[in-house]
C-alpha cells in the first residue's frame, strides 16, 4: 500500500493530464450473494480493462473502490486507471452500513481534490457510484443529504444503482436526480456504460463542460 501511495503522489507531478475522480460504493451485504455477488465482481473487472484500453482516459481517470457488507472497508483508493495492477474479487456478507461507506468515499474525494489544486492538476466534477440490493441499515441521513447537496451544486456526480429488490426511494435520496434501477444483473452492460462515460469525461476540451452521456436504456429498468 505504500508503495501505491507513492506511485499516486509521483503521478500528480509527472502526468499533468486532467484528473475526474470516480468512487464506486458497492454493496457486499449477505444479501447479495451468489450470482449478484459474482456479477459485479466480473463487470468491476471488465470496467477497469476498458478504460485502461482507453489512450486518454487509463491517464485521467481514477477508480476508488469501497465496500459495505458488515463494516465499511476502503479497498483501493483513488488511484490513477494505469497504475491499477490487480483488483481482488469480493465476498458478500453481513449487513449493509451505505451511509458510513458514502461519508467515507465522499471524506476521499475531498482530499483528493485537495491534492489536485496543491499540485496544480485541474480535475472534472468527481463521480460517485453507489450500488445496492437494499437499502442502508445504518444512520445513512446525513451522509445522503451530503452527497445529494453536492450533487445539486455541480460539485459531484451522485448515481446510485439499485439491484433487484433495492428501495430505491431511499437511494435516491444520495443524489439530486432518481436512483437508475438495473435491469436485471446487467452488471457488465452498465459498467460498459460507466466506461464509456468516463472517456467522454476525459476526452473533454473543458473541465467544466456540460458533458452528454451516453443512453443509459442498455442496462436500466425505468
Amino acid at each position: 500500500m505504500e508503495e501505491l501511495e507513492q506511485k499516486r503522489k509521483d503521478d500528480l507531478i509527472v502526468n499533468p493530464t486532467p484528473r475526474c475522480a470516480c468512487i464506486l460504493v458497492l454493496d457486499t451485504s449477505g444479501s447479495m450473494s451468489g450470482d449478484p455477488i459474482q456479477e459485479l465482481n466480473n463487470g468491476l473487472m471488465n470496467f477497469i480493462e476498458e478504460v485502461r484500453e482507453d489512450d486518454l482516459a487509463q491517464y485521467s481517470v481514477e477508480i476508488g473502490l469501497i465496500t459495505a457488507g458488515g463494516g465499511v472497508r476502503v479497498e483501493m483508493p483513488l488511484t490513477p486507471v494505469h497504475l491499477i495492477e490487480a483488483v481482488h474479487y469480493f465476498e458478500a456478507a453481513g449487513d449493509t452500513p451505505l451511509g458510513e461507506g458514502v461519508d467515507t468515499a465522499l471524506n476521499m474525494l475531498e482530499k483528493r481534490k485537495n491534492e489536485y489544486k496543491q499540485s496544480g492538476v485541474p480535475y472534472y466534477q468527481p463521480w460517485l457510484v453507489l450500488i445496492s440490493d437494499g437499502e442502508p441499515n445504518d444512520s445513512w441521513e446525513e451522509a445522503a443529504g451530503r452527497a445529494k447537496n453536492m450533487s445539486a451544486n455541480r460539485k459531484l456526480v451522485s448515481l446510485p444503482i439499485g439491484v433487484s429488490s433495492a428501495n430505491l426511494d431511499v437511494l435516491s435520496m444520495f443524489s439530486s436526480r432518481p436512483a437508475k434501477k438495473l435491469a436485471g444483473l446487467k452488471f457488465r452492460e452498465f459498467f460498459q456504460w460507466l466506461s464509456a462515460s468516463m472517456a467522454r469525461v476525459s476526452s473533454s476540451a473543458s473541465t467544466t463542460a456540460q458533458i452528454n452521456l451516453p443512453p443509459t436504456d442498455g442496462w436500466d429498468s425505468i
